[in-house]
């Protein structure tokens, strides 16, 4: 839920700790050493450390191995990069994926070879294909090809990993940005809904009385600053809607006059309540629109407000009766209050509209309480 000012930064909250580029030189050091360290372990295992001329040789050609490894494995790198290979369609990066890693892996084992036949550091296996350097190519490029098949589903897996985790984060925050649209332009209609129907009540009163039309032009201004105060707010405390309402009822009072008459039964403790502005504002002119205007002796409006099962309960009760269930006609008040109470509260809000007696139709809201602290 969007809190007026408040946005949530979505970067604070999934941002690494790490660089990228550190993440990926950490991973290599510890990929690279795991394997190295496996290496030694099964050396030892299998008693072919040997004496001490044969231990050097044996860490020295593990360290050239690694560093090929590590060198190679990065140029690799920069090639999936280079090729925008991550980007591409699903079959795509498959097919450059074998591709890449097979090129990588006889590319390390020719270098390898070389470098171990420049240091002397093949083991007996290797020197017996010293005649033919494709064979002993060939057989180096297969295990080179495991390790590096293994180091390319890692890689394609974390990017995939990152991709769709940044797709989703897209998506949060398209949807709060949908949210906060949505809920801008319902404001943005409220007001002028509100407006037009107030000024035609002022326009009645300007031939049959300019003083109370006078008056009606003052009452006007109290609610619309109070309403363009409260413009930029997801939501307001009961109090200050109350006397939004109590302004527009007092103008509504000068057009109507004893045919309108108006009952509060308010919980004093709910008064601290956040409630969407304008909302109670917006049912008291449906209740009046649809229900007293239509009474040629006009009616009554009760605006209700207590705590009811963990909720916050507002009710509008007026005088009218229900068309086949519905209110008659196609209205702006009763959807907007939906969409804000969707939008705001989701599920956790509810809204109800019902014949409460022959006489009385009952507009009620469910809020979830709001804790002070």
């Amino acid at each position: 839920m969007i809190k007026g000012n408040e946005t949530f930064n979505f970067e604070l909250i999934f941002m690494p700790a790490m660089s990228r580029n550190t993440k990926y030189w950490l991973s290599q050091l510890c990929g690279w050493g795991l394997y190295a360290l496996i290496n030694i372990f099964f050396a030892y295992s299998f008693d072919k450390m040997g004496s001490l001329e044969e231990q050097q040789k044996i860490y020295f050609r593990l360290l050239v191995f690694i560093a090929t490894g590590v060198l190679l494995s990065h140029v690799m790198r920069y090639t999936i990069l280079g090729f925008n290979l991550l980007q591409k369609r699903l079959e795509r990066q498959l097919i450059g994926f074998i591709l890449i890693t097979l090129v990588f892996a006889f590319a390390a084992s020719t270098l390898l070879n070389l470098l171990l036949i420049q240091f002397n550091l093949q083991n007996k296996t290797e020197r017996a294909f010293n005649d033919n350097f494709f064979l002993l190519v060939l057989s180096g490029a297969f295990s080179m090809f495991i390790l590096f098949f293994i180091w390319n589903i890692i890689y394609f897996m974390y990017h995939f990993i990152t991709k769709s985790q940044k797709q989703q984060l897209d998506t949060l925050k398209l949807e709060a940005l949908v949210k906060e649209l949505e809920l801008k332009t319902i404001k943005a209609h409220i007001n002028p809904h509100f407006i037009f129907n107030s000024l035609n009540g002022i326009r009645a009163l300007i031939d049959e009385d300019p003083h109370r039309a006078r008056n009606a032009i003052t009452e006007l201004s109290n609610i619309l600053r109070s309403s363009m105060q409260t413009d930029k707010l997801e939501s307001v405390s009961l109090e200050k809607e109350l006397n939004i309402v109590k302004d527009y009822l007092a103008l509504e009072n000068m057009r109507f006059e004893d045919r309108l008459r108006v009952e509060y039964e308010i919980d004093e403790d709910t008064l601290d309540q956040p409630v969407p502005p304008m909302m109670l504002q917006t049912l008291v002119e449906n209740a009046i629109k649809h229900g007293i205007s239509k009474q040629i002796s006009g009616g009554k409006i009760k605006i209700v407000s207590d705590f009811k099962d963990h909720y916050h309960e507002l009710a509008v009760q007026n005088t009218g009766r229900l068309v086949n269930g519905t209110v008659k006609g196609e209205g702006f008040g009763l959807p907007s209050t939906l969409n804000r109470l969707s939008l705001l509260y989701g599920e956790n809000a509810r809204f109800s509209i019902k014949q409460l007696t022959s006489e009385i139709v009952e507009a009620r809201v469910l809020l979830p309480v709001q804790m002070s602290i």
